[in-house]
């Protein structure tokens, strides 16, 4: 089964498919307001050496920081620059800001193939503008809770070729049961959705394959 988003020991984002995994460069919007200066030329050198890449988890966050800095919002709009030059998709991260995360985006639409809206919680009206810019909605653990009513409601509106899940854990822990948890989503979600397991998997497959084409 494909995880759309989790990580390795620190390591930068990546998509884990039953063959392969998929990398996803980049600074999370956490590391702008912890450094005075970031350094893209790094992430576009591993960029170019590895052509099925991607450009993530990138953003804005008022999580952490309570407020979407100056020092954000430059970093995320040199990465979409460079995700829109190398032609690469992105993986996006937006806790409590998705609306300006959107706005951010929608320049780039056509000249970045696709996105994934890791961890989107908001409510459904953002969606068409999801949509209009390739963009794609990975359903995490959060499914998992019985009191996440608005979530359950958001994620069975989700088109069936627009949709992903994830564990958005780090694999390289010992105490990490990625797996599981993984079978877990897919098996709510297909509970919630009316579909059966084997054919949710498939569709899900077949749309991560398409986000990274």
């Amino acid at each position: 089964m494909i995880d759309a988003h989790c990580h390795s020991n620190g390591y930068p984002a990546f998509m884990r498919l039953p063959e392969r995994e998929v990398r996803f460069y980049g600074f999370h919007p956490w590391q702008a307001d912890e450094a005075a200066d970031v350094d893209l030329s790094a992430v576009r050198a591993n960029l170019l050496s590895d052509p099925s890449a991607g450009v993530g988890e990138i953003g804005l966050d008022r999580l952490k920081s309570r407020a979407v800095t100056d020092a954000q919002r430059t970093l995320f709009a040199m990465q979409l620059a460079l995700a829109s030059e190398l032609r690469r998709p992105v993986v996006l991260h937006g806790a409590k800001c998705w609306g300006e995360v959107v706005s951010a985006c929608r320049p780039f639409k056509g000249a970045i193939p696709s996105f994934l809206f890791h961890g989107f919680s908001r409510s459904a009206g953002l969606l068409p503008d999801i949509f209009d810019l390739n963009g794609y909605v990975s359903v995490g653990p959060a499914l998992l809770n019985d009191h996440a009513v608005n979530y359950r409601k958001l994620v069975k509106k989700l088109p069936d070729d627009r949709i992903l899940i994830e564990t958005d854990m780090d694999y390289s822990l010992p105490e990490t049961d990625a797996g599981g948890t993984l079978r877990q989503i897919a098996a709510t979600l297909a509970v919630l959705r009316a579909v059966d397991a084997e054919s949710l998997e498939s569709r899900i497959e077949s749309n991560a394959r398409a986000f990274l084409t």
